[in-house]
C-alpha cells in the first residue's frame, strides 16, 4: 500500500473561498523546482495589504509585495502562490494564464468581482475574514512545497516487552542511514520516551508537552527545526516531568505536518488505542505489530489487531523468536490472519551497544539493520509496505 495523500489536503471550496470554474485555460502551469521564494501579493489597499502580510506571517512565508503586476521578467510566473486584491484585478489584466491565482477581497455584495476573477484567470475567490483559516493553508503549502507525503509506518507490539520501541527505533536509524529525511515520534507516553533508545534524552530541542495544545496547521519546517537531532533523524519523544495527556488534534496536527516534509515517518504506538492513538492510526500508511513466538503473546496479539485493523487496513506482522514448540513466524501470522513481514532477528550486544551509545540499527552490518535495510529498500522499490512481504518471500497467510 502506498503513501496516502495528507489528510489535510485541501478541498476545492471552502468557507470564504469559492472557486472559479473555466478560467485556467491555456495556463503556464510552474513545474517541479521552478516555484521559487514566497507568495506574491498585489494590491495598494493598505488595510488589506496588512490582513495579507498577516496570514502570510502565520503560515511561515515571506512575501513579495507589489501594486501591480511585477516588472521582473518570470516573477508572476514562479510565485508558488499569486494573492491580488480585488482593487488591483484591472491593473493584472493581461497577465500570463496559471494556477494558483487568488482574488481577494471583502465586500461580499460586490458583483462584479467574478468578472473580475474570470478576466483575471484567478481560480479562487476569496473574502476575509472567512477565508482566513484556508488562505493560511494554502499559504503554507505553497511555502513548504508539498510533495509526495512521507511514507509513515506505526509500530506496535502485540504484547508488553515484545520489542516493538527497539524496532521502531532500528527502522528510523536504518532509513536515516540511507539518506531518507526521517522522523521518529513517540506515541506512547507511558513508554518512558524512545529518546533514550538513540542516546537523546539530554539532546536540546522540543518534546510533547510542548506540541500538546497545538491546534490547526503546524509547520512542517518549524516542527523539523525544533525537535532533537541525533543519528541523521529528528525524534519526538516525552518529556520526564509529570504525564501530559495529547489531545487528538495535536495528534493530528503534528503528524500532518511531518508528512507533509515527505521521506519516512515512523510511529512508535502504544497497545491502548485512545482518540489520540486512534487519530494517529488514520494517518498511517501501514502497521507493523510486533508479536513474540508464544501462545499467550498471540492470544494478547489478535486482541490489539481486532481493534487496530478498523482503523488501519494495512497491519502486517513482525514474528519475534525463540518460538515456543511448534510454532514460528509463519503459523504467527496465520493464527492472526495477518500478512507476515518476516522474522525480527536476533542481534547479540544490543543491550551492550545501547549502554554505549548506540542505538538498535546502528551496525549496518547487524542482522537488525539489514532486516529493516530489507524492509525500506523494497517499500521504495515495490510501492510502499507492500514491498516489505516480497522481501521476505511472504504474504497473506
Amino acid at each position: 500500500m502506498g503513501p496516502r495523500a495528507p489528510r489535510t489536503a485541501l478541498k476545492g471550496q471552502w468557507e470564504g473561498a469559492e472557486s472559479v470554474a473555466g478560467t485556467n485555460t491555456r495556463e503556464v502551469l510552474p513545474g517541479a523546482g521552478e516555484l521559487s521564494g514566497g507568495p506574491l501579493i498585489v494590491t495598494e489597499d493598505a488595510h488589506l495589504l496588512d490582513d495579507l502580510l498577516r496570514l502570510c506571517a502565520a503560515a511561515g512565508a515571506m512575501p513579495e509585495v507589489h501594486h501591480g503586476p511585477p516588472a521582473a521578467r518570470g516573477s508572476w510566473e514562479r510565485a508558488p502562490v499569486v494573492l491580488v486584491g480585488d482593487d488591483a484585478a484591472a491593473r493584472c489584466r493581461g497577465t500570463v494564464r496559471r494556477r494558483g491565482v487568488m482574488l481577494v477581497g471583502r465586500d461580499r455584495g460586490d458583483p462584479d468581482i467574478w468578472r473580475r476573477a474570470v478576466e483575471l484567470g484567478a481560480e479562487y475567490v476569496l473574502r476575509l475574514p472567512d477565508a482566513e483559516s484556508w488562505l493560511v493553508d494554502q499559504i503554507a503549502n505553497a511555502a513548504e512545497g508539498v510533495g509526495h507525503p512521507a511514507l509513515t509506518v506505526g509500530v506496535m507490539g502485540g504484547r508488553g516487552g515484545s520489542g516493538a520501541s527497539t524496532l521502531a527505533c532500528a527502522l528510523a536509524v536504518t532509513a536515516a542511514g540511507s539518506g531518507r529525511r526521517t522522523m521518529l515520534i513517540d506515541g506512547d507516553p507511558l513508554g518512558g520516551g524512545i529518546d533514550i533508545l538513540l542516546g537523546a534524552e539530554e539532546t536540546e530541542g522540543m518534546r510533547w508537552p510542548d506540541f500538546a495544545h497545538s491546534k490547526g496547521r503546524v509547520g512542517g519546517g518549524a516542527l523539523e527545526e525544533s525537535l532533537p537531532a541525533l543519528h541523521g533523524l529528528r525524534v519526538l519523544s516525552w518529556g520526564r516531568d509529570d504525564e501530559v495527556s495529547v489531545p487528538p488534534q495535536a495528534m493530528q496536527a503534528v503528524l500532518a505536518a511531518a508528512r507533509r516534509l515527505g521521506g519516512v515517518v515512523v510511529v512508535d504506538l502504544p497497545r491502548k488505542v485512545d482518540d489520540s492513538v486512534a487519530e494517529a492510526l488514520t494517518q498511517m500508511d501501514a502497521g507493523l505489530l510486533v508479536v513474540p513466538g508464544e501462545l499467550r503473546a498471540v492470544a494478547a496479539a489478535k486482541r490489539v489487531a481486532s481493534t487496530v485493523g478498523t482503523m488501519l487496513p494495512d497491519l502486517r506482522v513482525v514474528a519475534r523468536g525463540p518460538y515456543a514448540v511448534g510454532l514460528d513466524e509463519h503459523w504467527v501470522a496465520q493464527a492472526l490472519g495477518l500478512p507476515l513481514v518476516g522474522d525480527l532477528p536476533v542481534e547479540p550486544g544490543l543491550r551492550a551497544d545501547q549502554s554505549g551509545g548506540e542505538p538498535p540499527g546502528s551496525d549496518p552490518r547487524g542482522p537488525l539493520a539489514r532486516f529493516c535495510t530489507a524492509f525500506w529498500d523494497l517499500a521504495d522499490t515495490s510501492g510502499g509496505a507492500d514491498g516489505a512481504a516480497a522481501a521476505f518471500g511472504t504474504g497473506t497467510p
